[in-house]
């Protein structure tokens, strides 16, 4: 009875995400040729989600971008 109980729990946690996003805090850097730490700066407000690009700290070139879905109704702005 007990190992039947501990199957269905395992498959039950083995169903649910790990995580819910992640962050980057290295990216390689092409300008520094390494991985550097990076910063997360809103660059475009999107229908599907706010669109976000990841700059080196040393040199503030372009290491990447990501696209975070937005959960909430699309807003009008006027």
């Amino acid at each position: 009875m007990a190992k039947c109980f501990l199957r269905k729990e395992a498959a039950r946690v083995a169903k649910q995400p790990s995580f819910q996003q992640l962050e980057a805090s290295l990216l390689y850097c092409p300008r520094c040729r390494q991985a550097m730490p990076v910063r997360k700066k809103l660059l475009l407000i999107l229908p599907e989600g706010n669109k976000f690009e990841y700059l080196c700290t040393a040199c503030s070139s372009t290491c990447g971008d990501k696209i975070e879905s937005d959960d909430q109704k699309p807003r009008i702005l006027m």
